[in-house]
């Protein structure tokens, strides 16, 4: 999977920067501040120092970097044409999509479309000449992201989340500006109740590693049999959901349970695809249950249903509210009623 990274760690000096920056080679050590150019052309800075791990999968040592000017992507942008589905596209191409954000095929690809079928295709963020895209119109800004989770883990960046938004477009952009706000605010309190505060990435029980196979699939579990733990920010569990998940993203994670815990714009897609498609044991999904006025409760009930509902775990359910009020404060909106299940 590739880094999908909206916005470039730094533009000042980028022509120059990147003229002579070096083939990034495996096993190079890279102190951080460093850029290089990878195999597909595109261009990374080292955002701390590393061995020389792989920009596209290492993604908390690695940023994606714009160039300007002479390396920069700005005559590709203008040159750039609208993606059109059926049309069949190398990896490297950009292309204008209809929201007019530019992408690049990250691998050979028929015409998928670049906002579902994430895995063939990255945001691609222009400088210079043509059309410069619109930010993510994320409704978190960074600031505001650091402030609700001062103790998270690094893995948990907020480029990746941005990165993440692509693949579910309406996420915390339906409805008004009040709604927005607080589907965001209620997201990333669930994400922060189920994950402490971002600290944890995996599932810290590993007695229960083993039980989450599930033999009577079909297709079983390749990655063997205590491979799909919780993980990520609503610590996707089982194979089943793991195989959901992946197929929704155009991400084979059945087979590779472990980009969830290693890739940060994957781990968010994960929490994302939870939260706008999945019911589970509620009648809305995460997404829905906020922008059809059911409220913040009905999604607690679509992650842990009767586990905390219906009385059953009050002080977990009032954990969620508190830090869903808080959050919604930040967001500088209110959170609505029904905030009970």
């Amino acid at each position: 999977m590739g880094t999908i990274l909206l916005g470039p760690a730094s533009t000042a000096g980028a022509a120059g920067i990147c003229d002579s920056a070096p083939n990034w080679a495996a096993g190079t050590a890279y102190t951080a501040g460093t850029v290089v150019r990878y195999s597909d052309g595109r261009y990374y800075i080292a955002e701390h120092d590393n061995p020389g791990y792989d920009p596209v999968v290492s993604t908390w040592y690695w940023d994606s970097y714009t160039c300007s000017g002479g390396g920069g992507g700005g005559d590709v942008c203008a040159t750039a044409p609208n993606w059109a589905a059926g049309t069949a596209y190398t990896a490297g191409t950009v292309v204008r999509y209809s929201d007019g954000r530019y992408y690049i095929a990250e691998h050979d690809n028929p015409g998928y479309d670049p906002v579902i079928s994430t895995w063939y295709w990255d945001p691609y963020t222009c400088t210079g000449g043509g059309d410069d895209p619109p930010s993510s119109g994320f409704v978190v800004s960074e600031a505001q992201f650091n402030q609700m989770f001062p103790g998270r883990n690094p893995f948990y960046t907020y480029s990746g989340l941005v990165s993440a938004l692509s693949a579910y477009p309406g996420f915390a952009n339906t409805g008004s500006d009040t709604v927005k706000r607080q589907e965001a605010a209620a997201f990333l309190a669930n994400v922060s109740h189920e994950t402490g505060g971002l600290v944890h990435i995996v599932e810290q029980d590993t007695s229960h590693y083993p039980n989450y196979c599930d033999r009577n699939q079909p297709y079983g579990c390749p990655a063997g049999q205590a491979a799909y733990y919780g993980r990520g920010p609503i610590q996707l569990s089982w194979n089943f959901n793991y195989k959901a998940a992946g197929d929704a993203l155009g991400i084979d994670l059945l087979n590779n349970p472990y980009l969830v815990q290693n890739n940060a714009a994957v781990a968010w897609k994960t929490g994302l695809w939870y939260w706008n498609t999945q019911t589970g044991p509620g009648t809305y999904t995460g997404h829905n249950a906020i922008v059809s006025g059911a409220g913040f409760g009905q999604s607690i009930r679509s992650i842990n249903g009767a586990l905390e509902c219906d009385g059953h775990n009050p002080a977990q359910v009032q954990s969620r509210i508190d830090k869903y009020r808080s959050f919604a404060q930040i967001l500088g909106t209110t959170p609505g009623g029904n905030l009970y299940c």
